[in-house]
């Protein structure tokens, strides 16, 4: 296992700051979270500022495309609008160089009305059209597994077999479906072939908690493990926090397990 560490943006931060601590902590890629402060008008509006911090500290870059939007909608209209909005983040990312960008393959449609099976056709046909639109501009889409939703981690082998997209694997929200370690280390062994990109998502308990990496007692070791040797990903650090002492002391204890 050789992969690239990043982490993800938070919005509550400016972002030439996090840039910034990237680079001292010699992370390899940041991964801007591409909503509020750092949606795609602003980050589109100072490209060629982003692009010159980028190079300057060596760092890469991966996005994590806005959510909730309704790619999976039943009504056409709300789903071509979603598709739309995605297709200017994807411009907007590759402008930057961005080289991935994480994808939520979900709906928010009524559960009462709208069973997941219907819904899954909709975000099939969605995420295929992302994919190839990514694609064509250099940036390769990872489908992410949603907790509560149409494709958790139980339902994502139909996504991936439907699509040509490759996977983002979040390790908390595998765990608010119900998996262990030894259930996210299996999941791993069998798609490690389609996971790209991690989202490193510590918690406690079966929440979606984003704790400082280390401070939850989720077992990543076996995780890992389940990776072949010659795996080539990136790790994101995806922590709720402002806090860059959490972030660097995140990064401590990810550098200890590897």
């Amino acid at each position: 296992m050789n992969p690239r560490i990043g982490f993800v943006t938070s919005v509550a931060s400016e972002l030439d700051r996090q840039l910034n601590f990237a680079a001292a902590g010699d992370f390899d890629y940041v991964e801007v979270l591409m909503d509020g402060p750092h949606a795609h008008e602003t980050l589109a509006s100072r490209a060629s500022d982003v692009r010159a911090t980028l190079a300057d500290h060596g760092l890469d870059l991966v996005v994590h495309l806005p959510f909730p939007t309704d790619i999976g909608s039943p009504y056409p209209g709300v789903r071509d609008g979603a598709i739309e909005t995605q297709r200017t983040c994807i411009d907007v990312a590759a402008d930057l160089g961005a080289e991935k960008g994480v994808l939520h393959p979900e709906s928010s449609a009524w559960e009462v009305a709208w069973e997941d099976a219907a819904l899954r056709d909709h975000i099939d046909a969605s995420v295929a059209d992302l994919t190839a639109y990514g694609a064509d501009r250099g940036l390769e889409i990872c489908a992410e597994n949603i907790f509560d939703s149409a494709y958790t981690i139980e339902h994502i082998d139909r996504l991936l077999a439907n699509t040509d997209a490759s996977m983002t694997l979040d390790t908390g929200h595998a765990r608010v479906t119900g998996y262990d370690a030894a259930d996210t280390a299996a999941f791993v062994a069998d798609h490690a072939d389609r996971i790209s990109h991690v989202h490193l998502n510590d918690t406690r308990r079966p929440a979606d908690e984003h704790l400082p990496f280390g401070a939850g007692n989720l077992d990543f070791e076996p995780i890992f493990e389940a990776f072949p040797s010659g795996w080539t990903g990136t790790l994101s650090l995806e922590i709720g926090t402002r806090s860059l002492e959490y972030l660097e002391y995140s990064r401590s204890h990810l550098d200890e397990l590897l």
